[in-house]
């Protein structure tokens, strides 16, 4: 099945292209066919090579296929070439996995949508250049995934670009990452200034020779860092992501769970043994993961809007995996990308399933009492809280408390933090969960007429990825349990070189046992006075009217970063943009071109007077004119 790989991508983009050659003539029906068709085709591929490296020895875990040579301009060449091992074929488990879930549940929320052909050609592309992203062996093919992943986000998240402020969401998440990019270009460069190459393989071989801490290393690590904080949203270029909401709600969760956002962790976790080789970059990583973690987690205690809620929740979650990468426990980073993956899905999803009941409303406070009516979406967006929020056995009950526990190696203060976030992070889902589904609804009267659950095309996905959410997590057992570590066995041989760097202590079992006891302790504390204040009390957040508290108002308007950013940046950039156009364009560019016409005009109209129709003045300016031209050449 290997030698099958370059199917695993060729199956969407064929999608894509169908779709968007034919889509118009096609049915709905039709469409959703070849659209999820294409990404199931796809996942079967993927399984097939997943379960031959399962079985496959050390040596033969890893394979690259060349398909031709892209560029060739002297010491520089790229091949259009894809690389398989654990790493990249759990990834494209996820992708395309999630992916398939997310367009087949797309096939009954977008059913009465006027672009519904459109829809899926878009997500077709995205799953495309995701899998390009993971799948390249070399930097330059990544970059190509990395770019093409950021244009589908700036597609779909305008999907209804009738609406402005849609547009002007879409526009935020495009620039804001190009700025992340850039730095992620600049460190390819210096890459293959470096090293010669972009090839991973090549890459990695020679950087085994550079010691802990040369600064180009170091440089090269934070240039990589800067594309992640730009495509995964960490501080400060984080603000895009809440905003892209504004799509439909499927794309929410693809780029929440199975693409781009996660495209930074797999960058770092790709080059891991770059980034363990600089420890100051490691650093910065953990803290930037920290500060963001802590930071989104805060934000999300006081939303209201059920996709803002569990965007910032997606912030947050990130950071805590740059917190496990920036320690040097990589393998528990892409673990809880796989986690997230499953429960972050299966909310986003669920809260599609809610909006859909709701007729489109978003606002929590308009909700509750949706057990009753929506009992399978209920019961999935319950595990789905139960997963996030830390609760054992569920998946992110295993994948957080493994990050916490490297973190406790690394420093105490970091994993106190880190307590703190997931305390945080507990409160504001059960909030969440027991403002929609408990108590009585506070809609209106229509509202609850329409209130009836999603068909079948919405509620299976949302069965399936209840299912991994809850059985998810035993892939990544403690040693405490007494159990093996499959995740870590199985990506053992890319992380391997970076684990005889790192040296990591261990921890005895009685010390995991107390930190799981915190962490679990902790969590229930929290679940409680979150029943206390929302099911018992039946409070409900204050009208968008009411006067808040300075530190609630602050939260609520997200510590007023986006107007920061508009007093510094745009207003600024605009204004010069103003002063550009009405100076230099209007008055220079257009004083030019509208002169040189003017002058085109003026003499001809002139001109026009030396055609007299009189022979003898045509005869005596052919004397002068020949008189002119002798007198030029004598000049010379």
């Amino acid at each position: 099945m290997i030698k099958l790989l370059a199917l695993v991508p060729l199956f969407p983009i064929i999608g894509f292209l169908l779709l968007g050659l034919f889509g118009k003539k096609w049915s709905k029906s039709l469409a959703s066919i070849v659209g999820s068709g294409s990404i199931f085709a796809s996942f079967t591929v993927a399984v097939g090579i997943f379960i031959e490296l399962l079985g496959a020895d050390a040596a033969h875990k890893t394979a690259t296929f060349s398909l031709f040579e892209w560029i060739d301009a002297g010491k520089f060449s790229v091949a259009i070439s894809f690389l398989v091992d654990p790493l990249s074929s759990l990834f494209m488990l996820i992708i395309t996995g999630i992916g398939f879930l997310i367009h087949l549940y797309s096939a009954g929320y977008m059913h009465d949508d006027e672009g519904y052909n459109k829809f899926f050609s878009y997500l077709n592309l995205f799953i495309f250049f995701m899998l390009l992203l993971v799948l390249g062996s070399n930097y330059v093919m990544m970059f190509v995934g990395w770019e093409g992943v950021g244009l589908c986000s700036y597609l779909l998240i305008g999907f209804w670009f009738k609406n402005t402020n849609y547009n002007n969401a879409a526009k935020k998440a495009f620039v804001m990452n190009r700025i992340g990019d850039l730095g992620f270009l600049l460190g390819i460069v210096l890459i293959f200034i470096t090293f010669g190459s972009v090839d991973y393989a090549t890459v990695f071989e020679q950087a085994t020779h550079f010691t802990s801490g040369e600064t180009v290393i170091t440089t090269i690590t934070i240039l990589l860092f800067i594309g992640a904080m730009g495509k995964s949203a960490q501080i400060p270029l984080f603000t895009w992501l809440p905003d892209a909401m504004a799509g439909p709600t499927p794309v929410s969760a693809l780029i929440h769970a199975a693409t781009m956002v996660t495209a930074g962790i797999y960058m770092i976790a790709r080059s891991n043994i770059l980034f363990t080789l600089a420890p100051v970059t490691l650093e910065i990583v953990a803290i930037t993961g920290l500060a963001t973690a802590l930071f989104a987690a805060t934000i999300g205690l006081a939303q209201n809007d059920i996709k803002k809620v569990l965007a910032y929740s997606t912030v947050s979650q990130l950071g805590l995996m740059f917190l496990a990468l920036g320690v040097g426990a990589y393998t528990s980073g892409v673990f809880h990308v796989m986690t997230h993956a499953f429960f972050k899905a299966l909310l986003f999803l669920g809260a599609g399933s809610v909006i859909h009941a709701m007729s489109g409303e978003q606002d929590i406070r308009f909700m509750g009492g949706l057990k009753k009516h929506l009992p399978i979406t209920f019961l999935t967006f319950l595990i789905g809280t139960m997963a996030i929020a830390g609760v054992p056995p569920f998946a992110g009950f295993f994948s957080k408390d493994e990050i916490l526990a490297h973190v406790f190696e690394h420093n105490k203060i970091m994993w106190l933090l880190g307590i703190l976030t997931s305390m945080m992070t507990a409160f504001y889902m059960f909030r969440l969960f027991f403002l929609v589904f408990s108590g009585k609804f506070r809609g209106t009267k229509e509202q609850a007429h329409h209130l009836h659950e999603s068909p079948k095309s919405m509620t299976i996905p949302l069965i399936v990825l209840a299912v991994l959410s809850v059985l998810g997590g035993f892939l990544g057992l403690p040693e405490t349990f007494h159990a093996k570590h499959l995740l870590e066995g199985f990506l053992s041989p890319v992380f391997e070189d970076s684990e005889v760097r790192m040296l990591p202590n261990h921890l005895t079992h009685l010390t995991e046992w107390a930190l799981m006891g915190v962490a679990v302790i902790t969590m229930i504390i929290v679940v409680l006075v979150a029943r206390s204040k929302y099911v018992k009390n039946n409070e409900v957040p204050v009208p968008e009217s009411t006067m808040l508290k300075p530190a609630h108002k602050l939260i609520y308007n997200k510590y007023f970063v986006d107007e920061f950013y508009n007093a510094i940046f745009v207003k600024p950039i605009n204004w010069l943009s103003q002063k550009f156009h009405s100076v230099f364009e209007l008055q220079c560019i257009d004083g030019i071109v509208n002169g040189m016409g003017s002058l085109v005009v003026w003499t001809g109209r002139n001109l026009r007077y030396a055609q007299t129709g009189n022979v003898g003045f045509y005869i005596f300016a052919m004397v002068l004119s020949v008189i002119l031209i002798l007198l030029v050449n004598y000049l010379r």
